[in-house]
C-alpha cells in the first residue's frame, strides 16, 4: 500500500509539488501521469527519500522509504536506466546489489529471466542499447521481490515485443497483490496496464481516479461509427438533424458522431433501429471508446515549469 500525504516539494520560489495527495492499493497499478515539468520525477524522488520534502510523507505500508533496513525488499524502483557502471556484466552489476540486501544469487538469474536478459547476462553494461538498459533496470526493480513497484516511464526504449512484455509483466505482479505506480507518456500503454490514474499539472492533482470514471466525467459522450451502401452523405444529414447528436462527419467510407449523454446499449440500439426504418442499409455500427489521449488533452494545459 503507498499513501502520499500532502506532499510539497519547492525549489526556491517555484513549488515543484504542491500539496500531493494519493494512494494505491495493493493489487492496483496507477498511472502517473502529467505534462513535462508537471512534478512526476520529483514526487518519485520524495517517495524514496532521494529528495526531503518541505510538508506532507510518504507511508510504504505504514512507513517511510528510509525506516527500511532492506528497502529493496519492500520498494521496487526504476527512475534512471542508466545508473549501472558500464564496465560490470549485468549478472554483476544485480549481484553486487543483492549483496547489499542478503538476497540470493538464485534470485539474480531469476530476474534476468524475466525481463528476457538471460543471454545477455555476462555483457557488459556498456555495450547495451536503451532498451536493455531499462530491461537491466526493471531486473533491479524487482530484485528484492518488493510489494511496491514504482517505474518512472519502464517503457522507454523497448521494442514492440518487450512493450508487451512488460504489460503482462506489471500486470502478473498485480495479480500477486503488487502496489505499482508507473509514469508514462506512453499513454495507450497505461491504459492497457492501469486501474486507476492521477493526471498533475504544476505539481497539483488536478483529477484522479479509475479510467472509466475519468473517461466518463471528462467526456461525457459516446462516440459513433457506421459503414452504408452509397448513402453516406444523406446519412450525415439526417444524423445532424437528430435530437442529441453532434460533430456528425463523413470519413472516407465511414460515417462519424457523438451521441450526448447516451452511452448505453439500448440507447446505441433505438438509433440504429431509426437508421433501419429510415431505408438506410447499415453494415458497419460500432462504439470508438475515448482514449487516455483525449482525456490528457482535454485537461491539461501543457504548462511546464
Amino acid at each position: 500500500m503507498i499513501v502520499v500525504e500532502n506532499l510539497t516539494k519547492s525549489y526556491g520560489s517555484k513549488k515543484a509539488v504542491d500539496s500531493l495527495s494519493f494512494s494505491v492499493a495493493p493489487g492496483r497499478v496507477t498511472g502517473f501521469l502529467g505534462p513535462n515539468g508537471s512534478g512526476k520525477s520529483t514526487t518519485m524522488r520524495c517517495m524514496l527519500g532521494l529528495d526531503r520534502p518541505d510538508t506532507g510523507h510518504v507511508l510504504f505500508d505504514g512507513k517511510m522509504y528510509t525506516e527500511f533496513e532492506r528497502p529493496l525488499t519492500q520498494v521496487g524502483s526504476l527512475l534512471d536506466a542508466g545508473d549501472a557502471h558500464k564496465g560490470r556484466t549485468a549478472r554483476n552489476h544485480l549481484r553486487w546489489i543483492a549483496l547489499t540486501h542478503g538476497i540470493s544469487v538464485q534470485r539474480v538469474d531469476q530476474v534476468l529471466q524475466m525481463v528476457g536478459m538471460t543471454e545477455a547476462a555476462n555483457t557488459r553494461v556498456g555495450k547495451f542499447s536503451l532498451g536493455m538498459r531499462q530491461r537491466l533496470g526493471l531486473a533491479a526493480a524487482l530484485l528484492g521481490d518488493p510489494q511496491v513497484v514504482i517505474l518512472d516511464e519502464p517503457a522507454n526504449g523497448l521494442d514492440p515485443r518487450a512493450r508487451i512484455e512488460l504489460r503482462q509483466m506489471v500486470l502478473g505482479l498485480a495479480a500477486e497483490g503488487t502496489s505499482l505506480l508507473i509514469s508514462s507518456h506512453i499513454l495507450s500503454e497505461l491504459g492497457e496496464m492501469c486501474d486507476s490514474l492521477g493526471i498533475i499539472e504544476r505539481g497539483c492533482m488536478i483529477v484522479s481516479g479509475t479510467v472509466q470514471e475519468i473517461q466518463n466525467r471528462l467526456m461525457p459522450h459516446t462516440n459513433l461509427k457506421m459503414k452504408v451502401i452509397e448513402q453516406q452523405h444523406k446519412l450525415m444529414e439526417w444524423l445532424s438533424v437528430q435530437d442529441g447528436v453532434d460533430a456528425v462527419a463523413v470519413d472516407g467510407t465511414m460515417v462519424r458522431c457523438q451521441i450526448l449523454g447516451a452511452k448505453s446499449d439500448r440507447d446505441q440500439a433505438a438509433l440504429l433501429r431509426a437508421m433501419v426504418n429510415e431505408g438506410f442499409e447499415v453494415i458497419e455500427f460500432s462504439t470508438e471508446g475515448q482514449t487516455l489521449e483525449d482525456v490528457f488533452m482535454r485537461i491539461t494545459t501543457g504548462a511546464v515549469q
